[in-house]
């Protein structure tokens, strides 16, 4: 029988639930509507501040890296079911690799402000971070502009970008509240 140490830094709990999580992302990814400027709109950017605000900083982190490197090394989870390196270092992988990032913050938010407006900043500071990241990376693998890529890469995506954060916000603090009430998440 496997016992549940909660007293290990990684659990076999949280594992389960990274590998939730990471499945969630992927899944979520696939939901994709392809757009003109190569930069397609997908549900990664509500999944990964999800898993962060549900599981926390660290495993959140851990989920979304894990995605990331399983995109990376080929296994088909990036959006339209791609996956490889070549996807990483193509015109939209600075987006992915802030993931980790992204759900780092958002685990920050819900440690640090839970119920406070202090929560919607610090989503708020995920999703720029990865417009940054993201953008800037367009830039330089696309040779762009500054302004053709805050066309590609921004300003088609503000209306949803909200939308997500604020979604992200009340089903991952409720989502989160649900699983800690049940005893089924330990916050760490």
């Amino acid at each position: 029988m496997t016992k549940d140490n909660t007293n290990s830094s990684v659990n076999i709990r949280d594992i389960c639930y990274i590998a939730l999580f990471t499945a969630l992302i992927a899944v979520l990814a696939q939901i994709s509507i392809p757009l003109p400027g190569g930069v397609p709109l997908t549900l990664q950017t509500f999944a990964v501040p999800l898993a962060g605000l549900v599981l926390g900083s660290k495993r959140g982190t851990i989920a979304s890296a894990v995605y990331v490197l399983l995109g990376a090394v080929g296994v088909p989870v990036f959006a339209g079911f791609a996956g490889g390196l070549g996807i990483v270092l193509g015109m939209t992988g600075g987006f992915i690799v802030s993931f980790p990032i992204m759900a780092f913050l958002a685990g920050l938010a819900i440690k640090k402000s839970l119920k406070s407006p202090l929560l919607w900043l610090w989503l708020i500071l995920g999703a720029l971070v990865n417009y940054v990241i993201g953008t800037v990376w367009f830039m330089v693998v696309a040779g762009s502009t500054l302004p053709a890529a805050l066309v590609a890469c921004v300003i088609p995506f503000i209306p949803t970008a909200i939308i997500k954060i604020i979604l992200s916000g009340i089903f991952g603090t409720m989502l989160r509240g649900i699983l800690v009430k049940a005893g089924l998440l330990q916050i760490k």
